[in-house]
């Protein structure tokens, strides 16, 4: 079951932050009728969110306070512009990466102490 764990444990976040930046590029196709720069401006948040996810790629930690990092900013920043849905939708899944990359990265911790401290037969 462990290694079933572990995997899971491991895309998870790698697979909702795709899935998350594609979410976050659709609000970019409220600037076509604008331009090229405009569009590329409203892909800014999906670009910082890869940029994020390949950082983390590797480092599980880092990824969990940087996704936690983004989530808390977001909130800072849009406080008192939206209603409690908007930060939901945005900060949700910020907030549930951040989880998810930690998980993974005590539940790595937790295996590698196991492996040490099993005897060798």
């Amino acid at each position: 079951m462990a290694p079933s764990v572990s995997r899971s444990l491991s895309w998870a976040p790698r697979i909702l932050g795709v899935v998350f930046a594609l979410f976050l590029s659709v609000f970019a196709l409220d600037a076509l009728d604008q331009g090229v720069l405009a569009v590329l401006m409203h892909l800014r948040p999906a670009a910082l969110v890869l940029l994020v996810l390949a950082l983390s790629w590797r480092r599980e930690l880092a990824g969990s306070l940087a996704f936690l990092a983004l989530a808390v900013l977001y909130i800072l920043w849009a406080w008192g512009h939206f209603r409690w849905p908007v930060y939901a939708a945005i900060a949700g899944p910020l907030f549930l990466m951040s989880g998810l990359f930690l998980a993974a990265w005590l539940w790595k911790r937790r295996v590698a102490a196991a492996t040490i401290a099993a005897p060798r037969a």
